[in-house]
């Protein structure tokens, strides 16, 4: 399976479907289904039966999964394709408007 270039914790903007042009930060990413949940993007409503964690239950606003391929990461304030590159015998990620290594 090939490495995500998308990981939890990175900034991303949403360039297809409903919330097109929302930009928030990655707060899981499902590699096995290649979907992120972005905070803030893509909220549905669920109702939600009493529990012992929720006592009322009650309908709850929650993030959903959107596709990683709907999403692109964002650079400086600017959304960039992510590349792999090898440096120091260690593969790291980088932008590639830029060319500067990422992490």
């Amino acid at each position: 399976m090939a490495t995500l270039k998308i990981k939890k914790g990175d900034t991303v903007k949403v360039i297809a479907g409903k919330d097109k042009g929302s930009e928030g930060k990655v707060v899981a990413v499902d590699a096995k289904h290649h979907k992120v949940v972005v905070e803030g993007i893509n909220m549905i409503t669920k109702h939600t039966k009493p529990s012992a964690a929720n006592q009322n239950g009650g309908i709850v606003q929650k993030e959903a999964p959107i596709d990683i391929s709907n999403v692109m990461y964002v650079h400086k304030g600017q959304t960039t394709r992510v590349g792999f590159k090898f440096e120091n015998d260690k593969k790291v990620r980088f932008a590639k408007s830029t060319g500067e290594v990422i992490d």
